[in-house]
């Protein structure tokens, strides 16, 4: 099926539509971070558990991102993003209505099925919408500012509906917003192309065993549970040699090599995980240094994140235009840069018991990092996709990011521990200043676009 350009005149709608669609699933984790602290006092929940509670949808949906990026390639964007839009507001429904932990963490599971079909699918419609670099480049600005807005309100707004209508409350607001990107999308213009090629469903399924399987250790691990992580890091290491042997024989396989292989990609990938691995790690564990250790409640944990995300709301649209004007090496060099910065001033002043001041400057600082490299590192990747593969190649990147982003939960949550102490909250943010400062190096050396 051949691609229908959309007229000029209802580009920005459609821009608008898919942005809110793809905000929708971020804001799904950034909002969880102020409800932490009442899904602990009211349901009991252990460090593990909640862990699990905020990872759930993070693990699904890396796991599923690659198979949702062939599904695009395959079926059209258009009908995968609107299916997983209107699963995602259904299933907001049943988690605002879960009766306990568990219920809660499998909502949130299948809901990171339905947000991997979103996520590739709104980077191949702007790819669909905009085929001029330098209009795309422009466009993804504004799609990384309008869902950066929702991550921004993530935290605050989640702050202010737990301290009125609990954690139910963050579930509730998805609804609405889930209806207007189905009326905004539902345009002819984004009945565009899909390819023949077929999809392996034996190696996306070994291929998503092997990564939640994986990241179930690791919280296992981190938890204490070491008869639990041994036998989960096992049965990973099983579905990982299944997939590799699949992978082998496969004709259309899951990592599709035309994308792996495309100018600066393999390196984009790696600084993509990088950044998630940071922010979410980070989100995940200042809330409850700030409720835990600073005594602050809900609303005001809310308060404290906008220093750190107010950029992702009107710095990317800067970035895009960097982009369009020097290519992505320079604004992703000095996104990692920042990061860097900031975690290693969020890992001095939390240590030190500093005042909240200067842990907002340095939060600050991290979040600038955020929207600089994002959309830089998704120009760099749609720009080089292969002609049919730009589901494929944002699925990788996807998948990539929410894969670190939930070994960064993973990871610094079993670090930091569900006291939010100001010494293991510190080494926690320590190990994010050093994953970005060397994957920084490594990116000096091997993104070579201009």
């Amino acid at each position: 099926m051949t691609a229908t350009l959309a007229p000029p005149r209802t580009r920005p709608l459609i821009l608008l539509g898919i942005s809110i669609g793809y905000g929708l699933t971020i804001l799904d984790s950034t909002i969880m971070a102020a409800a932490e602290a009442d899904l602990t006092d009211t349901l009991g929940a252990s460090t593990s558990s909640l862990q699990w509670t905020v990872a759930a949808y993070t693990v699904v949906l890396g796991a599923f991102l690659l198979t949702a990026g062939a599904a695009v390639d395959r079926f059209g964007a258009h009908r995968v993003f609107r299916a997983g839009v209107l699963a995602f507001g259904l299933l907001s429904l049943a988690g605002a209505l879960a009766p306990n932990l568990a219920a809660l963490t499998g909502v949130r599971a299948l809901m990171g099925l339905a947000a991997a079909a979103c996520m590739p699918a709104s980077m191949s419609l702007i790819t669909q919408l905009y085929t001029d670099p330098r209009r795309r480049a422009g466009a993804i600005g504004a799609w990384a500012a309008i869902s950066g807005g929702a991550m921004a309100a993530g935290p605050l707004v989640g702050g202010a509906v737990v301290a009125v209508a609990g954690w139910q409350g963050i579930f509730w607001i998805n609804v609405p917003l889930a209806a207007a990107t189905l009326a905004l999308t539902a345009s002819p213009a984004l009945h565009g192309s899909r390819t023949d090629r077929p999809i392996d469903w034996a190696s996306q399924l070994s291929a998503c065993a092997a990564l939640g399987l994986g990241i179930d250790a690791l919280i296992a691990l981190g938890s204490g549970a070491a008869g639990h992580a041994a036998v989960s890091a096992v049965a990973a290491a099983l579905a990982a040699t299944l997939f590799a042997r699949l992978e082998r024989r496969s004709k259309s396989p899951v990592l599709n090599p035309a994308v792996l292989r495309a100018g600066s990609v393999g390196p984009a990938l790696l600084a993509g995980g990088a950044v998630n691995f940071a922010l979410s790690g980070t989100l995940f564990v200042l809330p409850l240094y700030f409720q835990r250790t600073l005594d602050l409640d809900a609303l005001r944990t809310g308060l404290a994140f906008v220093p750190m995300t107010a950029a992702f709301g009107f710095l990317p649209v800067l970035t895009g235009k960097i982009v369009a004007r020097t290519g992505p090496r320079r604004p992703i060099l000095i996104g990692l840069a920042l990061l860097a910065t900031g975690a290693t001033g969020l890992a001095a002043t939390t240590a030190t018991a500093a005042p909240l001041a200067l842990t907002l400057v340095a939060s600050a600082c991290l979040g600038v990092g955020v929207t600089f490299a994002i959309p830089a590192l998704i120009a760099l990747v749609t720009g080089a996709a292969p002609a049919g593969t730009a589901g494929a190649a944002g699925g990788f990147f996807n998948a990539t990011r929410m894969i670190a982003a939930t070994v960064g939960v993973a990871v610094m949550g079993s670090i930091a521990g569900v006291d939010g102490g100001a010494g293991a909250t510190a080494s926690a943010v320590a190990l994010a200043a050093a994953v970005c400062a060397a994957v920084l190096a490594y990116s000096v050396a091997r993104i070579r676009t201009t």
